[in-house]
């Protein structure tokens, strides 16, 4: 079994708000399907989530009322961008269940207090694809605040002990610069969780209310003391997610379980 996570820079235009990239998301099912596997998938909110959780201050917790309408909001936003992903795979011939994180997980000052895996569990014994997503969810100590697709796949993982798991972002791995802004990066093809230290994240063009690249090094370095590897690969690339699900070699980068 593999969990995977579906960047939102991928299936989304994170610079304009609510804009759904169809295409994308259709090849990605397309190739889910053809591998043949049994998958979690963890999707991100991109421009469905983040622009509304930043206007209303969401990731600080409850500070006043106006805060709760923005709430509904953006988790109204995220399981609209949820039916889509959910319209594909379905499309596509995969039995996806959406699984809502506020409704079934709990957090303390941003931290997982409780979550209820035997849910994922009940649906892959039937059959299902299981789907959650970030989203907006209550907080022991702040009242509410932001569940990141990041900390869902790193509990996934600790829960399910999955024989990898693929991150699908909008380059071809991790670089030894941000990509986006530094011509001379290069493409790291393998490294231990240790090497995640010498990264340079400072620069990141895509920082947002879940702390951008430098919180996906944070849950990989986590995962990657599971014992499970991880791999980070170009959604845009046709056939790049069906290579990895199924064994075969391409161009991406892959973070090794364990301290080595």
């Amino acid at each position: 079994m593999i969990v995977l996570k579906i960047g939102g820079s991928v299936i989304t235009n994170k610079a304009q708000e609510n804009t759904f990239k169809k295409q994308i998301m259709d090849q990605l099912s397309k190739e889910i399907k053809r591998s043949g596997k049994q998958i979690v998938i963890v999707h991100g909110a991109g421009s469905f989530g983040h622009i509304t959780a930043k206007k209303f201050g969401l990731q600080n917790g409850f500070q006043d009322v106006e805060q709760v309408k923005g709430f509904s909001l953006t988790h109204k936003m995220v399981q609209k961008l949820n039916s889509y992903v959910i319209e594909s795979l379905y499309d596509h011939d995969i039995a996806a269940i959406s699984l809502s994180p506020h409704s079934m997980l709990t957090l303390n000052n941003h931290k997982l207090k409780t979550f209820e895996f035997e849910l994922f569990d009940k649906y892959l014994e039937r059959g299902f694809c299981p789907v959650t997503f970030g989203d907006v969810v209550l907080d022991d100590s702040l009242g509410f605040s932001i569940c990141s697709g990041d900390l869902l796949i790193l509990a996934l993982v600790k829960h399910f002990k999955p024989e990898k798991a693929i991150f699908i972002i909008d380059e071809d791995g991790l670089y030894t610069k941000n990509p986006k802004i530094n011509s001379d990066a290069e493409l790291i093809n393998s490294l231990s969780a240790n090497d995640l230290e010498k990264l340079t994240t400072s620069a990141n063009s895509h920082a947002d209310v879940t702390k951008g690249m430098k919180g996906k090094i944070d849950t990989i370095k986590n995962i990657s003391n599971c014992g499970i590897d991880t791999i980070l690969l170009n959604g845009n690339k046709q056939d790049r997610l069906y290579n990895v699900l199924i064994g075969e070699d391409d161009t991406y980068t892959i973070v090794h379980g364990g301290q080595t």
